[in-house]
This record gives structure tokens, C-alpha cells and sequence, in this order.
């Protein structure tokens, strides 16, 4: 999950100009109407990745015929909400751009093969970069708390502690990535964290130094006070956040610079 209960309504209210209340209750009617129309397997990987007010909303109507077109779509989203077709419409789409943020771009695409093309105007705005700010740069993929909420459910750290194995690991990352791989990670990533980066950055002085597992854990354990194998389990769980949250080139580009004993801090799951 890369984006909290708050920040999803927050996304759909912004996207659909409408009231708090409103977005939690479209929210759930669009994601309510979507489990009915996708596999259940697919609607199961989608709730596991959605805040946990959310996944309530993902349990389909097992009466219901599941092959059913757009239109069919966004009236049972009118049908369960109490408004019309056109403003189940706008509002879908808010809410589909706010689940590819909680989802991801390879969920969200995963999801987006089981729906026929007729839903491609709902999902378009969705599948679109997020847009250029005036300083040219594109807005963090994921906000400080959503990363740090995901931090915390693989590690059971709090929030100051996953800030800090965040920190350290990013630090070390960066002393062992190039400077050109950090400065394409750094926009990517929430503000808070790119500090850490820069640090790391200074000391490798923009060419990566080649450092062996043993060594990078090292750096992670002096940097976050904890024993090697407290840095070794914070070293997976920040590098599979990452992966989660970047886009699949950038994490390869990542992968590709770390050499193959490195492959125990990457495996999944």
C-alpha cells in the first residue's frame, strides 16, 4: 500500500470537487461496483494493497453477472450512491486515479487487463504522469506517511524508528549507486528522505563505491544503531518499499547496479 485511508478520500474529493463525505461514500460504490466486474483473484491482490477502510468496499455480489460493459458500470455506481450517471462518471475516474496510487502502475495494470475497452475513458486520466510542477519536476510518487506506513507493517517499526531505517538505508544506497541513478530516484521519492540520499551522494562523490553486502549492512548497522541483522531485515524491507513505490525501470536500474550477492536483500516476499 503506498497511499493511507486519508489520502485516498483526500484524491477523490480534489479529482471530483466534491465533499469529504461524498468522496468516502463514491469511494466505496466504485470499488464495491469494480469487485463485481473483476476476477476474484484480481480483487483479492487489489485489497491487499488498499488501506484497511477500503477493503470491506472490494467484496463482490456474487449474484452479480460479472461481464458488464461502462455504462452498466458507472449506473450501478449511481444506483449504490444516489446520484446520476454523469456524476458517477466523474467521480469514478477520481477514484480510479487515486487506486492506481495506492496500487501501483503494475496492479493497476494488472487490473485494467481484465476491463474491456469501453472503460478506457474512466482509466486514461489514471494511466497519465502525474503533471510537471513549475520548478520542471514531477511530485513525489508517494508521500512520507504512506511510505512509512508501509515500512512499519513489514518491520513493526513506529513511525521515528521507520524513518530512521529509511534513512540509513537510503544513505548507504546511495553511497554504493551512481550519482545519476540517485538523481533519477530522488524526485520519486518524498522530500523527507532525499537528505538521506544527498548524504550518501557526498560521500561517494557521485561514482559508486563497491561495497559487499557485508560492508553495506555494516554502513546501515552504525548509521541506525542496531545489530547486523536488524540492518539486514530493514535493508529488505526499504529496498521492497521501493520497489513497490518507483517505477519498474528506475528499481531495475537500482537492481542492476548491485551485485549478485546482494540478490538477499532483494529476494521477495
Amino acid at each position: 500500500m503506498t497511499l493511507g485511508y486519508e489520502e485516498f478520500v483526500t484524491t477523490v474529493k480534489e479529482g471530483a470537487h466534491i465533499s469529504d463525505q461524498e468522496a468516502e461514500r463514491v469511494s466505496c460504490a466504485t470499488l464495491k461496483t469494480l469487485a463485481d466486474r473483476l476476477s476474484s483473484g484480481e480483487t483479492e491482490d487489489l485489497a491487499e494493497r488498499l488501506p484497511e477502510q477500503l477493503r470491506s468496499c472490494l467484496v463482490p455480489d456474487l449474484d452479480t453477472a460479472r461481464r458488464f460493459h461502462v455504462d452498466e458500470f458507472l449506473h450501478r455506481i449511481a444506483a449504490r450512491t444516489g446520484i446520476d450517471d454523469a456524476s458517477a462518471e466523474r467521480d469514478a475516474r477520481a477514484v480510479f486515479v487515486a487506486l492506481k496510487q495506492a496500487v501501483g502502475p503494475e496492479e493497476f495494470a494488472d487490473m485494467r487487463s481484465e476491463l474491456p475497452a469501453d472503460f478506457d475513458p474512466l482509466l486514461d486520466q489514471a494511466a497519465r504522469p502525474a503533471p510537471i510542477r513549475p520548478d520542471g519536476l514531477r511530485p513525489p510518487l508517494v508521500t512520507i506517511d504512506a511510505l512509512l506506513d508501509r515500512l512499519g507493517q513489514q518491520t513493526g517499526l513506529d513511525r521515528d524508528r521507520a524513518l530512521r531505517a529509511a534513512e540509513a538505508v537510503l544513505e548507504v544506497l546511495a553511497i554504493r549507486i551512481s550519482g545519476g541513478q540517485i538523481e533519477d530516484i530522488e524526485p520519486l521519492l518524498p522530500p523527507e528522505l532525499r537528505p538521506a540520499l544527498e548524504r550518501g551522494r557526498s560521500v561517494s562523490g557521485e561514482r559508486a563505491v563497491p561495497l559487499s553486502v557485508d560492508a553495506f549492512l555494516q554502513e546501515i548497522a552504525q548509521r541506525e544503531d542496531v545489530d547486523r541483522g536488524l540492518a539486514a531485515e530493514h535493508a529488505r524491507a526499504v529496498l521492497a518499499v521501493l520497489r513497490e513505490v518507483l517505477p519498474e525501470p528506475e528499481f531495475l536500474d537500482i537492481k542492476q547496479q548491485l551485485p549478485g550477492e546482494y540478490s538477499v536483500l532483494l529476494k521477495r516476499g
